[in-house]
């Protein structure tokens, strides 16, 4: 009797679950979840395109600031550090020790025209040393020993053998080394040290300066 009770209870209990008739309902299945799109071609369903992400305004002008701060800093350090190292000009030798006398023949002697830019003028009893460049416009000119001159191929300017110029636009002879005797009786050139002489305008001859030639 107790049973019967207690079954009678538990369907009291749960009325939906009973039927009329005595017989008992199944528990209704749960909803399937709803179809995804297919795909064109069967495949996978694409993804939603995600939109682009876009900085902020704050966040642009931080990066300009930074960028800014970092190049003037780059710059600076720079310009800082260039005292650390001196700006030293290197000028080539002007001293030249080119041999004795008698290294060399009476007439132009054209050795050290590539190392120097000098021809050696031998004719005694004089030595002397001839600067190889034009007083036109500064080019170097070329001796022809054919000719027995000295022809400048920038603008046609001569000169004699003893560097005095006769034709074309040259306003005055080319300059002279100058020239000694060390004490081994070497000759020394020094090329920082010229003399001129400018001949059109009335000028003083320092051709005939001492250390303008030596004595042979």
């Amino acid at each position: 009797m107790a049973m019967s009770d207690d079954a009678h209870g538990s369907a009291s209990l749960n009325p939906a679950s009973a039927t009329p008739g005595g017989s008992v309902s199944k528990p209704a299945a749960a909803k399937a979840p709803p179809a995804k799109p297919a795909s064109p071609a069967g495949g996978p369903p694409a993804p939603a395109p995600e939109a682009a992400a876009v900085p902020e305004p704050n966040q642009m002008r931080r990066r300009i600031i930074w960028t800014s701060v970092w190049g003037f800093a780059a710059a600076t350090s720079l310009m800082f550090m260039r005292f650390f190292f001196p700006r030293a000009l290197f000028e080539p030798e002007t001293v030249h020790n080119i041999g004795y006398p008698g290294d060399f023949a009476i007439g132009v002697n054209e050795r050290y025209k590539q190392a120097y830019r000098i021809w050696v003028v031998k004719e005694p009893p004089r030595l002397f040393v001839i600067f190889g460049k034009c007083t036109h416009l500064g080019c170097t000119p070329d001796w022809k020993p054919a000719e027995n001159k000295f022809k400048c191929p920038c603008h046609g300017s001569g000169y004699t053998p003893e560097g005095i110029n006769f034709e074309g636009p040259a306003p005055r002879p080319m300059d002279r080394a100058h020239v000694e005797l060390n004490a081994q009786g070497q000759i020394i050139v020094d090329t920082s040290q010229l003399y001129s002489w400018f001949k059109a305008q009335g000028g003083p001859d320092n051709f005939e300066n001492p250390g303008a030639y030596i004595t042979i």
